[in-house]
């Protein structure tokens, strides 16, 4: 299913936007940036210079146009009609990573992977975790992201973010109501710097650790397929692979959407999958788990824009 074209957006967006010191695209394909490789245009793509120019943009634009921040892509589901107004995506500016004795500070692009080996190599543990899930901090500060018994919550000291004004608020972990895979800051709140605790460590111990956990999630997951990490989250008291094998739903396919045959919480695209694919995809595993096993299972893949007419 094609995208839709641009001018199916507003008329002539970027002549209503403030000027700015970073770069503007109309009608960027999302698809190239995300790991599924699905979706629609940005009816405007934006990447800051740096955060003064995120917060000058934000002061002045016009109340009624939206702004999506995405990361990596790496856990997102673009639908094929694209994202109107404008796709924020932060660059070198944002992924700084600086070590203060045995505190991190890490800007919200920098990939979580590139932190856990930065505090790896400076001896500080508590951190490994980041080495196993995929995507940059701003997502992981967002979904509470954990893996291997650790989530965000367990190392966070605060987190600042930008409202929809460009004010800069600094939020204590407490502040930032965690819970399973969920934040509870306001969802039009931009992350964009981290502080972490971390405590010293064994350097080989730790390099040891993370490389278990790399070689746990090859064994386990589609990583070298076009996946978009764990679809579901996981229901009270069970893990949601169980539920969709037992639902019967390994290997289900809707048109180029497949659920993996090596880890049943993950969707691929097999090579010409649409995003309505995914998604009808992972709407039928919900029903299947529902009617076979009375269990509503919740997305943890974040899907944005709109469906194609």
């Amino acid at each position: 299913m094609m995208a839709l074209p641009i001018d199916k957006f507003s008329n002539d967006l970027i002549s209503r936007l403030p000027s700015t010191t970073g770069r503007l695209s109309e009608d960027s394909l999302l698809s190239k940036v995300t790991w599924f490789r699905v979706g629609g245009p940005a009816e405007v793509l934006y990447k800051p210079a740096d955060l003064q120019d995120l917060q000058n943009f934000l002061a002045a634009l016009p109340s009624d146009i939206p702004v999506t921040p995405i990361g990596v892509g790496s856990n997102l589901l673009v639908r094929d009609g694209g994202v109107a107004g404008i796709v924020l995506r932060l660059g070198g500016a944002f992924a700084e990573i600086i070590v203060d004795g045995t505190e991190i500070e890490v800007g919200a692009a920098a990939l979580d992977a590139n932190v856990a080996k930065t505090a790896a190599n400076a001896g500080l543990t508590g951190l490994e975790f980041y080495s196993g899930i995929p995507g940059t901090i701003g997502g992981a500060l967002r979904m509470n992201a954990g893996a291997y018994g650790t989530e965000t919550k367990d190392v966070l000291i605060w987190a600042e973010a930008l409202d929809r004004t460009g004010k800069l608020h600094r939020l204590s972990a407490a502040e930032m109501g965690f819970c399973y895979r969920h934040s509870s800051v306001a969802d039009d709140w931009i992350f964009v710097r981290a502080r972490y605790r971390a405590t010293v460590g064994d350097k080989a111990g730790i390099l040891a650790k993370m490389a278990e956990i790399q070689e746990s999630r090859s064994a386990s997951q589609p990583i070298r397929s076009r996946t978009g990490g764990s679809t579901f989250r996981n229901p009270p008291n069970g893990k949601a692979w169980q539920t969709i094998d037992a639902a019967g739903c390994r290997g289900l396919t809707v048109g180029g959407a497949m659920v993996s045959e090596q880890h049943c919480n993950f969707l691929i695209n097999t090579g010409a999958a649409t995003a309505r694919d995914l998604e009808t995809l992972g709407e039928e595993v919900r029903r299947r788990v529902k009617d076979s096993q009375n269990i509503d299972l919740t997305w943890e893949i974040k899907r944005i824009g709109r469906t194609a007419e």
